[in-house]
């Protein structure tokens, strides 16, 4: 049994915070006179909208990735002490042209690999569980004579 005064204890209302941070108050929209389990149902509802207006473009993004790894990197020879700060430059301004093509809701992933030219092979592979109907990736490769880098955009439809 519980007993003692608190937040939950007499009236029933209560204006500061209680002890899990929670705020009662007067004339909010949760006041109305419907039932308390109607009001959380208004609250938690959905946007009518459910499927993307705009489709992610996997070409028009690829194009925008190819663009900017020629811009980032036409003529660089290979220097790890700068492909730090050059890969997160690069996923970056990615990442803002692909904002900019305003696929509304869409999160944007994006990912960068750059490397030295050595003659080695290199594997790279994703997987992602997604809707295929709303969900999509584009990516570009591009190698010169001292790098090599993969860059990769994924759009995420949020629901």
């Amino acid at each position: 049994m519980v007993t003692g005064s608190g937040p939950l204890q007499g009236s029933g209302r209560h204006d500061g915070p209680d002890e899990f941070g929670i705020h009662g108050g007067r004339g909010s929209a949760a006041d109305s006179s419907s039932p308390p389990g109607e009001q959380l149902h208004h609250q938690a509802q959905l946007p009518e909208q459910v499927r993307p207006g705009l489709r992610f473009k996997a070409p028009r993004v690829k194009d925008s990735i190819r663009h900017v790894l020629k811009e980032e990197l036409s003529g660089k020879v290979y220097d790890p002490e700068e492909v730090p700060g050059l890969t997160k430059r690069i996923a970056e301004t990615i990442k803002d042209e692909v904002k900019e093509m305003d696929f509304d809701r869409y999160k944007v992933v994006v990912q960068v690999v750059l490397g030295e030219q050595r003659g080695e092979g290199v594997k790279m592979v994703a997987r992602c569980f997604w809707d295929a109907d709303t969900d999509n990736f584009a990516q570009e490769v591009y190698m010169n004579e001292s790098l090599f880098c993969v860059a990769a955009a994924f759009g995420i439809y949020y629901y």
